[in-house]
């Protein structure tokens, strides 16, 4: 029996704020016939990508994310630039290893990565 990936879950205060973030970030829909006020998902069934499901929790986010989303993009810095406007917050630039990525938060304050789809040690 092998395991597949289904969804990821992301708790938050606002579901429907989270999920119209994320979808305008990752240009996925949000889909229309699953959801309500305590949960919502994006990318339909069906598609390469697990869906991802925001899922409303009472507490909110009081320490570092244990595991985050890694994004690749050909050109980091407008895409950086574009979650922005859509209100993510910048955290912190890096180039090491050979790589450069831009650490960020999305509106609730989870923890997000941005890395230069060219692999190149370009200056963040």
């Amino acid at each position: 029996m092998a395991l597949r990936l289904q969804q990821i879950n992301l708790d938050c205060a606002d579901v429907a704020a989270q999920s119209a973030f994320w979808s305008a970030a990752l240009d996925l829909p949000v889909d229309p016939s699953d959801g309500n006020a305590f949960m919502r998902t994006i990318n339909a069934a069906g598609e390469s990508l697990p869906r991802l499901m925001f899922l409303a929790v009472p507490e909110s986010k009081t320490v570092k994310n244990r595991m985050h989303l890694d994004l690749v993009s050909e050109d980091r810095i407008a895409e950086v630039a574009r979650l922005e406007s859509l209100g993510a917050e910048r955290v912190r630039d890096y180039a090491e290893y050979g790589f450069v990525w831009t650490v960020l938060q999305d509106p609730e304050g989870n923890e997000f990565c941005v890395a230069d789809g060219h692999g190149s040690p370009a200056q963040p």
